[in-house]
């Protein structure tokens, strides 16, 4: 039988007139990494600080860890782990005093204090450093040691705002990997990200925009749910050019920057490659390697998106930096 570690019901949060969570519901499994996604300013962040007892919220409620975000608020803080997108780490400190800074806020005892300070160094492979100013660590030994901070007390469900902005991709990479250990050992883990290719380390994602939930699902899900036409892929060096072109095509479902390649999406795979190397060849420019390739969760993203507010939808406004 489901037993949701985290419960929202028609969460809102109002400031003035502006509603920045707009009537938000959804259920979070034990154990499970859940991915809450959007573009900057969909209300994710909004959303995370009023579970996490940081904000109060206008009306509905939501239940965490079994404990009711509007009338338990000490609880839950008790039991959950939370990193921010900006590190929660004093900069002035050392790495060992961060550690014992924040196990004294988690009220650890001094033998739980020695075995988890050995545990996060060893974690933010920090061994040697424990007497280094924090500022002088590089950013993804910073964030490791934030992630290691945050759960010194060993809580059952971690939050994590934008914990991989700013960081270089080999670190977002190993941070993921710590994430997926968390998870295999029963932790449950809430993590927004506006990053597309990192929700596919998620078991299930919803997709934010505008302070509601457009949609929820697993990736592949998703996928399958949202994108039902053929995706053709090529590269140039006119990439903004071409993709200007194939616009005014009624042939072109949707077209959507990808780096250096464009992302077309037509009803017939043959067809639309015959022409994309036509239309190009028309406008002299140059077509490389042109294929059909399977749906990324930006091109679900942007059909979602496109189909509420064709006017405002977003091109590229989710980062997939997948490098």
């Amino acid at each position: 039988m489901s037993n949701p570690a985290i419960i929202v019901e028609g969460l809102t949060k109002k400031f003035e007139s502006f509603i920045a969570v707009d009537n938000v519901s959804f259920e979070v499994e034990e154990g499970q990494i859940f991915g809450f996604l959007g573009a900057n300013g969909a209300g994710k962040s909004t959303t995370i600080k009023m579970l996490c007892g940081l904000l109060s919220s206008s009306s509905g409620t939501a239940r965490v860890g079994g404990y009711d975000i509007n009338r338990q608020v000490e609880q839950i803080k008790r039991n959950i782990g939370y990193m921010s997108q900006k590190f929660s780490l004093y900069e002035d400190l050392t790495v060992e005093e961060n550690i014992n800074f924040f196990g004294g806020v988690y009220g650890l005892t001094d033998q739980q204090l020695k075995l988890r300070k050995e545990w996060a160094i060893e974690m933010a492979a920090l061994t040697g450093r424990e007497g280094s100013l924090t500022r002088e660590l590089a950013g993804g030994m910073k964030q490791r040691l934030a992630l290691g901070c945050a759960i010194l007390h060993q809580p059952r469900i971690l939050f994590l705002d934008e914990p991989t902005g700013g960081v270089d991709p080999v670190s977002r990479r190993n941070f993921w990997d710590l994430i997926n250990g968390l998870s295999s050992g029963g932790t449950t883990v809430f993590v927004t990200t506006h990053y597309l290719d990192e929700a596919e380390y998620c078991n299930t994602i919803s997709l934010m925009h505008a302070g509601r939930i457009v949609a929820s699902g697993s990736p592949g899900q998703l996928k399958k749910e949202w994108i039902r036409n053929p995706i053709l892929e090529f590269r140039s060096g006119e990439i903004i050019r071409a993709m200007e072109i194939i616009q005014s095509q009624e042939w072109a479902l949707e077209t959507t920057i990808f780096g250096s390649s464009l992302h077309v999406s037509v009803k017939d795979a043959e067809a639309g490659r015959d022409r994309i190397t036509k239309l190009m060849g028309e406008h002299g420019i140059e077509v490389e390697n042109i294929r059909q390739v399977d749906p990324t969760l930006e091109d679900v993203f942007i059909t979602l998106i496109e189909g509420q507010d064709p006017e405002k939808a977003p091109r590229g406004a989710m980062n997939n930096n997948a490098s």
